[in-house]
């Protein structure tokens, strides 16, 4: 039950009986009618700005009309109160029915109370991490893992098809680099000293055990061959083998993609038939999207692949981007951008609508030509959405910490996991809007206090089970399953802590279509910690008013309403983590 939806649906319905004309005898438009939850909870439940948004379309002074509009409202038997505040604002409380109404609801549907049909099936691909297979991942690779995993998982929660989705980056020098790197470690298996690692290559050691599993395959077989054959041979070990690695990485953080997309695939040929770069580039000729010309430099620092020659330009600057933008070198070849472009057709082709990229700090500038990719290829069709995660700055009681590092030259993705452990991890990540810098405490998010969030969130849950448990001893034979508890008397449910309770639970469906549909999936972790801090309050004014307490053996017909209260506190907060990827545990230990 969404009661921001239903009491939208009544406004607006109270507004069909005022009949209300525009100037010129038309419906007036009520898109921008909104129900939400009044900035100070003293105004009431609800707030509308009905007045305000219509009185200019049918010409009437927005008190007036809210003066209109409450007197309906007063009538609604769910509504205890309405006030008409300011120069037209519309604040009502709803009646304890109503609270009552949500609470039986989420007894009823459990976990899925909050989960929503807003997305309506829609094909949706969250494209994440993605990070070059070189190598283990590293801590900065860590956040927008969980930012892109968690919106995937909320945007399924809300009723997306979605596809999560890791784009390796398989072609081009870094990967014949990589196998440079990997024949070296070869040589070394075979026993020859290579000295110190030449720069410009990977030094680390994650790449021993490529070259001893090349050895024991082929012996010394490869250094027999000229570079042109053992090259291919060795590229496609040490990408598998790193993409191995990275799988497990990101297992241990409980990631995982439904699809791993090779970019090599996005250049191959069979000899007969073009490759799909050569497919884009002529399905763009073909609708005019592309021209033969030259760019001028960009401002700032020269890319080394800028070229003061004719070239394939792709007309980014018709559909939003600054600059129009290279496909085809002068010679002939590719530009990585052209991979992009056949990436993203390769996605619309295969029926995505939505395409969620989640990038870091370091492609700020890929935005807005991903943007015109997609609505030049998509013929405005689907809507492509850009999210960067800023950097992620380690400390250890507020200074800044260096961890030992198995890699040699950075901090990996498993070392952090394995510091703290998977759930403060992912629920930390979130703890800040994904485009702002975040602090990563080791201290802080280990700590049993009200300071470590995820701490406090999990501690609300078990501290609901903790109570469930007591109450069965407390009071012999009561019967506190959701379906027992659904169908108590919740009228005794008057207390101030306990209303405000109520309404933050009402508030967890528009929460996560709020999340949804602005890809922030940052409020869900702020909307727990609100959700537990509230419970552990009134727990508090229980120690100090016994008449408050969740359990009263004396009052079995208010420690049922009390305890459904408690049990759906925690299904809210299990859906949540679950929703973060963060176990929900019933003791704390």
């Amino acid at each position: 039950m969404n009661i921001f939806t239903e009491f939208s649906g009544r406004v607006q319905q109270a507004l069909g009986r005022l009949d209300l004309k525009t100037q010129d005898g038309g419906a007036p438009d009520l898109s921008r009618v909104t129900v939400e939850s009044p900035r100070d909870p003293a105004h009431g439940d609800l707030a509308t700005n009905a007045a305000m948004v219509l009185s200019k379309q049918v010409g009437m002074k927005p008190r007036d009309l809210a003066e209109k509009l409450a007197e309906l409202l007063r009538a609604d038997p769910d509504i205890q109160e309405v006030d008409v505040a300011g120069p037209g604002f519309i604040n009502f409380r709803l009646a304890h029915s109503m609270w009552q109404s949500v609470l039986k609801s989420i007894l009823e549907k459990g976990v899925d109370f909050g989960r929503s049909t807003l997305g309506g099936g829609k094909k949706t691909n969250v494209e994440y991490v993605s990070a070059n297979p070189t190598g283990p991942m590293h801590v900065g690779h860590t956040r927008g893992a969980v930012v892109g995993d968690v919106l995937a998982n909320l945007l399924d929660y809300a009723g997306f098809d979605v596809t999560r989705e890791y784009y390796i980056n398989d072609a081009g020098s870094q990967i014949e680099t990589l196998a440079r790197s990997a024949f070296l470690r070869y040589r070394e298996a075979l026993g020859e000293d290579i000295g110190e690692i030449p720069a410009g290559f990977y030094p680390g050691d994650y790449l021993k055990p490529v070259g001893e599993k090349l050895a024991a395959e082929y012996k010394d077989g490869l250094k027999q061959k000229p570079e042109e054959e053992w090259l291919p041979i060795v590229k496609d070990l040490a990408v598998s083998m790193m993409m191995d690695m990275i799988r497990e990485d990101l297992a241990c953080l409980n990631v995982h993609h439904d699809v791993f997309f090779s970019e090599r695939t996005l250049h191959s040929r069979d000899g007969v038939n073009g490759s799909k770069i050569d497919e884009m580039l002529d399905s763009l000729r073909e609708r005019d999207l592309v021209y033969q010309g030259t760019l001028p430099p960009p401002k700032g620092e020269v890319p080394e692949d800028w070229e003061d020659r004719e070239q394939t330009l792709f007309r980014a600057s018709d559909y939003g981007d600054d600059t129009d933008r290279a496909l085809k070198k002068s010679d002939g070849t590719y530009t990585y951008f052209a991979a992009d472009v056949a990436y993203f057709r390769d996605k619309f082709q295969r029926g995505f609508e939505d395409m969620i990229y989640v990038l870091g700090a370091d492609h700020s500038g890929y935005a807005k030509r991903l943007q015109a990719v997609g609505k030049a290829v998509s013929d405005g069709k689907a809507d492509v959405v850009v999210r960067f995660c800023q950097l992620v700055k380690l400390f250890k009681g507020g200074e800044p910490f260096k961890m030992s590092k198995r890699s040699g030259d950075f901090v990996t993705l498993r070392d952090v996991v394995e510091e703290v452990g998977r759930g403060p991890v992912r629920f930390m990540m979130l703890y800040r809007k994904n485009d702002a810098p975040l602090d990563f405490d080791f201290q802080k998010v280990t700590e049993q206090s009200k300071d470590n969030p995820v701490f406090y969130v999990q501690y609300g849950h078990a501290r609901c089970c903790s109570v469930l448990r007591q109450s069965k001893e407390d009071i012999p034979g009561l019967q506190v399953t959701e379906s027992d508890l659904a169908g108590v008397d919740f009228s005794d449910l008057t207390d101030s802590g306990e209303l405000e309770l109520l309404a933050k639970l009402a508030l967890w469906p528009k929460i996560v279509e709020a999340s949804a549909e602005t890809h922030e999936p940052h409020r869900i972790a702020f909307y727990l910690y609100d959700l537990a801090s509230s419970l552990h309050a009134q727990w508090n004014k229980g120690k100090d008013l016994p008449q408050l307490r969740f359990i009263n053996a004396d009052n079995t017909k208010l420690t049922l309403a009390r305890l459904a209260m408690v049990r759906a506190v925690s299904l809210v907060i299990e859906s949540g983590l679950s929703i973060l990827g963060v176990d929900a545990p019933q003791e704390m230990r």
